[in-house]
């Protein structure tokens, strides 16, 4: 039985309390807290979660632009990152992840110069967190113009060279970018550090067309250990706000309930 959880801004703006609630409601042991440095305290918020029974798996970062060609963004960036590691050493250190600015889909300057920076900002995020591991989230095209694939995020972490970056490929991102999601886990092999799941139309498992047998099937060729986080939405538009309407965190819960169900059943 694989440990799940989900991330806490698919309840939008929210009650940590009552994200608590319903993620314990699904039968999850866990979620991926959204890195608020400055609205949420972390003992209490590990009070609450704990208080459900529910682990701190990972912080999913808010937007911070760390390939920007404009060096006061990027400084501004790095030093949210510095604060998002302070957050995670009051948390017991969970993995901290790490991606680009979303939305931003083309470069500002040219691609090869801003994957250079982006290098170099992934570089300083890890020295900033040492002893503690860095997730590098692999986003589609129509939320980044930077990695968009396994293959391309183990050439990120080579040119990197640090010892506690990982990967962490979405199910969601990968229906797009990747011929065979299966074969690209397969492929990253020891470097997939957390794993992210929500089928094609970023509801629930089951609710797509997404295999998830096969990539069951790859984590476990993989001997992949981490939990498995849920980032689902309930149906409607806009998918950069988790706020689809009323009763939307109740449909949520219901998306993760079966979602939870089918993962263990794989």
């Amino acid at each position: 039985m694989r440990r799940t959880g989900c991330c806490t801004w698919i309840f939008g703006d929210n009650a940590l309390a009552d994200t608590a609630a319903r993620v314990a409601k699904a039968g999850l042991n866990g979620v991926e807290l959204f890195g608020d440095t400055e609205g949420i305290d972390p003992k209490e918020a590990a009070k609450i979660l704990n208080g459900h029974g529910l682990e701190i798996f990972s912080l999913t970062p808010g937007d911070a632009d760390i390939s920007h060609p404009n060096a006061d963004i990027r400084a501004k960036a790095i030093e949210y990152y510095k604060a998002l590691s302070d957050f995670a050493a009051e948390l017991g250190n969970p993995l901290i992840s790490c991606h680009g600015q979303v939305g931003r889909i083309a470069p500002i300057a040219s691609q090869a110069e801003e994957d250079a920076l982006l290098q170099d900002s992934v570089a300083q995020i890890c020295e900033i967190a040492k002893g503690q591991t860095v997730v590098f989230e692999i986003l589609n095209r129509y939320e980044t113009h930077q990695v968009h694939t396994v293959a391309e995020g183990l050439a990120l972490m080579k040119a990197v060279g640090a010892d506690n970056l990982k990967l962490l490929p979405d199910a969601y991102h990968m229906n797009i970018e990747e011929a065979d999601p299966a074969g690209a886990l397969r492929a990253g092999g020891d470097a997939i550090g957390l794993y992210h799941a929500a089928d094609s139309n970023r509801m629930g498992i089951g609710a797509g067309n997404t295999d998830f047998a096969a990539q069951i099937r790859a984590l476990d060729d993989i001997n992949y250990q981490g939990p498995v986080i849920f980032e689902v939405n309930a149906p409607g538009p806009n998918p950069f706000t988790p706020d689809k309407g009323e009763g939307f965190r109740d449909i949520v819960v219901e998306e993760l309930a079966r979602s939870r169900r089918i993962f263990n059943q794989g």
